[in-house]
Formats: structure tokens, C-alpha cells, sequence
């Protein structure tokens, strides 16, 4: 989503979500009729229609009624749709906590019914430009050719593009944020470049994989321990949450968390103390939560894998990352920079590959995406020597299976037959999709439910597909 132009009359499209309708008439009058910035206006009676109008455009702020439902599914909800811009909350009831949770689940103001129209217009067109000022100094990055540099990424394509903007728009905010993505994709380095471009940037950045320790162990790595808390427990011990304390707390594969575990980091979240294994003392602990899984954390949720109420304090600002084989342009220029570092490190003379490796390379469908791209680079380096890497080098070009065997430490000694006629990735992958939007009617959210994915990845493949036919 790109933000209004600097100094340009470019109208700024403000999203109305309210249930009343002479208040949404009077609402969208005083917003049209604001000039610095000049706002487009679009009205939605309701959540699912402010939503469904999300899919289709861009929307740079919204005013969200909470009168339908509240804040901690409200905001998030209009948030995991896409809207990054300000939020302007209304309600009629004037509580503190009722203001107060909107605020936390990441909205930018709260006004209570009735206000004036023209006192909530003359506020949302102050955060649209507080928020325009805020980006100024980090745009430049974006616009330079290729992105190279950008905080360790490498690539420009358009999924690439959409994620730096994203990056750029999310890091500034305190709000927690989720993101999703297959496995290899990058989440962590997503997690530093947010962290990079915060105002905690100076603090400390703390990683933990939910994934990677055991169970009985997790709370402690998390919350700390007291000497003599457990066998083993040689020493005061502070955790990852007390280290991270001033910056960002990132919990890698958030959904493997035990359910008990699930509780006490709810409750740290919500009052922003923790206390250590063994002991009695509260301490106050201030940092920005990142998560990140590469599974579809609605869908545990609906098993009950996942805590609701957690899901609704973690998941404010979401952020998908693309799978490798939707970067178009990208796969060959990571080839070249692995290929680069790895033949440095390995004392190789590569410079660069053949044409036909560069067409093998694009070609494959990169389940693993790309830390499997930079493990077969890294292989192809050690085993090989020569100025170009050509396609009879790369696993994949003499046996398709072969290099998805060897990670799965499958035997590939067996008997070869002949190879049958096999569909390219993409198009057993649209074949499924459409498969299963045709069971359900056309119901993305059944779909993506059925096929363990996330609707925004079936909305996704629908636009690419739309776009690559010309319609």
C-alpha cells in the first residue's frame, strides 16, 4: 500500500465503518469535506463489509465503530485485513478501559458518540499527516534501484516491494506484531528489520524459538529462574523477556507453545510484568512483541491449539512473507549473492552461472524456499569448482526428487525407472486451490480451512493468476 504523496492534492482513501447510518452520512460529510489533506471516502455498514472493501482497494486510514463488537477483535481484525494507516476508534460508551483497549489493540485515537463530525475530521487528517512526516526519512531506501542494502534483504520484486512498505509502516508503531510465512522464508530477518527501524533500535533484540526447546524448560528460558527453583538451577537466571527489556522480544514458531505457557505469557503481555520461576517478585518489563509461525494461526485457534485471547494481543499488526517461488526475478539474484559468499568462504573460483542454470534455478518450485535455495548453492559450491555453475551441478536438474530426498534423508540409491510426465509446481498448485474453492462454493475462508493455508494466500494466487491472464 503506498501512502499519499508529499505535498501532492492526491486524495488520501479514508475507510467508514459504522452501523448507524446518520452517523456514517454525517462522518463521511465532514471527512469529504476536508481539504489538507482531501480524503475519498468509502462506507461499510459493518466489519465484513469494511473488510471485503480492504481486498479490493487500498485505504490509507479508517474510523472503525466499536459499537458492533470489541476492540480486541475489532482493530486486529481490520489490522489482519490490511490497514496499516491510522484507525480512529469510536464507541458510545465513554469508558477509560473501553478507550484504553482500543488503543492497545492498535488504534491511533478514540472518540466517543456523539462527537463532532468535524472534530474527528480535523483529528484523522492530524494522524494522516503525523503519519506521512514519520515515513519521510526512511523512504529514499525504498526507492533506490533493486533495494539492495535493505536491512539484509536482497531482491525487488513486486512481493519483495510490498513487504519493505510494510516494514517501513510497521516498525515506527509500539503495537505487537504476527508475522506468517512457510518455513525459509525470513521471519527472523523480518523481525530484525522491524526492530532496526524502531524507536528501540538501541535496545536489545531478543530471539527464542518455541519450537527448539523443551517443554519443561520453556517457561524458564522465557521468564527466568531463581537459584534452587528446579535441579539445575544453579543461579539467579533472568530470561529472555527481562533481557529484551527497553527492546523487541521475538518468539519464533509461537504456535508450538504449550497451552499452559500460552496463559502466563498472556497475562505478561496484558500487565507487562513477568515473575521468575521460583520466585515471588513481580518485575516490570517493557518491550515490543514479535511473533512468528509458519503455520496458519487461525486455524489453530479453531482447534484449540492456540489461545483466542492471546492470538487477539499478539496478531495487531500482521505481516505475510511471500514463499520464494512467488518473487518473480528474485531467485537468480539471491543465486548470485550465495554463489558470491560461498565461493569466498570455499576458496572457489565462481563467478556466476550458465544461462541454463539460471533457467533450472528460476524453474523450480524452492519448497524449502530460501534457505533451501542458499543450502543447494552452498552444496553446489563445495562439491564443484569453475568459474560458471552449469545446470548438470544444481541436484535438481538430473533428478527432480533427488535434492528433496537427500534433505528428508531419504535413500536415493533405488532402482531408476522412467520418469512420468509430471505437472509444473504452479500448476498443481492453482489446480488445488481451485479444486478446493470449488467444493465450497467458492469460499475462500472453507478453502483455505480445508487445505491448512491462510485465506490471504487463496486471495493472493487469485490476483496473480487474475493478473497473469490480462483481466
Amino acid at each position: 500500500m503506498v501512502f499519499v504523496n508529499r505535498g501532492s492534492q492526491e486524495p488520501v482513501r479514508v475507510l467508514v465503518i459504522e452501523d448507524d447510518p446518520a452517523v456514517r452520512r454525517l462522518t463521511a460529510a465532514a471527512l469529504t469535506a476536508q481539504h489538507n489533506p482531501p480524503m475519498r471516502l468509502r462506507e461499510a455498514a459493518n466489519l465484513a463489509e469494511g473488510t471485503a472493501l480492504l481486498r479490493d482497494e487500498n485505504f490509507s486510514a479508517a474510523v472503525l465503530s466499536l459499537d458492533g463488537g470489541s476492540a480486541a477483535e475489532l482493530v486486529p481484525a481490520l489490522r489482519q485485513a490490511g490497514l496499516l494507516g491510522p484507525i480512529v476508534a469510536t464507541s458510545r460508551k465513554g469508558s477509560v478501559s473501553v478507550a484504553v483497549e482500543a488503543m492497545r489493540h492498535g488504534a491511533d485515537d478514540f472518540m466517543v458518540k456523539p462527537y463532532q463530525a468535524a472534530d474527528l475530521a480535523r483529528r484523522l487528517a492530524n494522524l494522516i499527516q503525523m503519519e506521512a512526516t514519520r515515513e519521510l526519512p526512511v523512504q529514499p531506501d525504498v526507492a533506490a534501484p533493486g533495494f539492495e542494502g535493505f536491512e539484509g534483504f536482497i531482491g525487488g520484486s513486486e512481493a519483495m516491494r510490498s513487504l519493505y512498505d510494510q516494514i517501513i509502516r510497521i516498525a515506527p508503531s509500539k503495537a505487537p506484531v504476527f508475522i506468517t510465512g512457510e518455513s525459509g522464508t525470513g521471519k527472523e530477518v523480518s523481525a530484525e528489520a522491524i526492530h532496526a527501524r524502531s524507536e528501540r533500535s538501541s535496545g536489545p533484540f531478543i530471539a527464542l524459538n518455541c519450537s527448539a526447546i523443551p517443554k519443561e524448560l520453556m517457561e524458564s528460558e522465557i521468564f527466568g529462574h531463581m537459584k534452587g527453583a528446579f535441579t539445575g538451577a544453579h543461579e539467579d537466571r533472568a530470561g529472555a523477556a527481562e533481557l529484551a527489556h527497553g527492546g523487541t522480544l521475538f518468539l519464533d514458531e509461537i504456535c508450538e507453545m504449550d497451552l499452559g505457557l500460552q496463559a502466563k505469557l498472556l497475562r505478561f503481555v496484558q500487565i507487562g510484568s513477568i515473575r521468575r520461576v521460583g520466585d515471588i517478585k513481580e518485575r516490570a518489563v517493557d518491550v515490543r512483541f514479535i511473533c512468528a509461525t509458519n503455520r496458519d494461526p487461525a486455524s489453530d485457534v479453531a482447534t484449540g491449539r492456540f489461545r483466542e485471547d492471546l492470538y487477539y494481543r499478539l496478531h495487531v499488526l500482521p505481516l505475510h512473507l511471500p514463499p520464494l517461488r512467488e518473487r518473480t526475478g528474485d531467485i537468480v539474484q539471491l543465486a548470485r549473492a550465495f554463489l558470491a559468499r560461498y565461493a569466498e568462504e570455499e576458496g572457489r573460483a565462481f563467478t556466476g552461472f550458465s544461462p541454463a542454470a539460471e533457467a533450472a534455478l528460476e524453474q523450480f518450485g524452492w519448497p524449502g524456499n530460501v534457505r533451501q535455495l542458499q543450502n543447494v548453492i552452498r552444496r553446489v559450491v563445495v562439491l564443484h569448482n569453475g568459474e560458471e555453475v552449469s545446470a548438470e551441478m544444481l541436484p535438481f536438474t538430473a533428478d527432480a526428487g533427488a535434492i528433496m530426498a537427500y534433505e528428508a534423508g531419504r535413500d536415493t540409491n533405488l532402482p531408476r525407472t522412467e520418469s512420468p510426465t509430471i505437472a509444473p509446481y504452479r500448476t498443481q498448485e492453482q489446480k488445488i486451490i481451485q479444486d478446493a474453492l470449488a467444493a465450497f462454493g467458492g469460499n475462500a475462508q472453507k478453502a483455505a480451512a480445508a487445505l491448512e493455508i491462510a485465506p490471504s494466500t487463496i486471495y493472493r494466487k487469485l490476483q496473480t493468476w487474475t493478473e497473469r491472464r490480462g483481466v
